[in-house]
């Protein structure tokens, strides 16, 4: 299959995001509230058993919700 056919065969299903716009920031700001709650948590007890189980999802939070409210608010120059 050429890359112009993978393109036309594309065309007929149009791409519908996880997250609409609409709601890109209030997905956003709450991933961010839980991100800095996980990692007020991980302060109290820092173990490698909170490490993998507060740490990691606390970043992994706070880089989508980053990600989420950027979207949402725009970048504007």
């Amino acid at each position: 299959m050429s890359l112009n056919e993978v393109w036309e065969a594309a065309s007929a299903t149009p791409f519908h995001p996880l997250v609409s716009k609409d709601s890109q920031f209030s997905v956003g700001f709450n991933l961010l509230l839980i991100a800095v709650i996980f990692t007020g948590l991980f302060g109290l007890n820092r173990s490698f058993l909170s490490l993998a189980s507060l740490g990691l999802p606390a970043s992994l939070l706070f880089g989508f919700g980053a990600v989420f409210t950027i979207c949402a608010v725009g970048v504007y120059v």
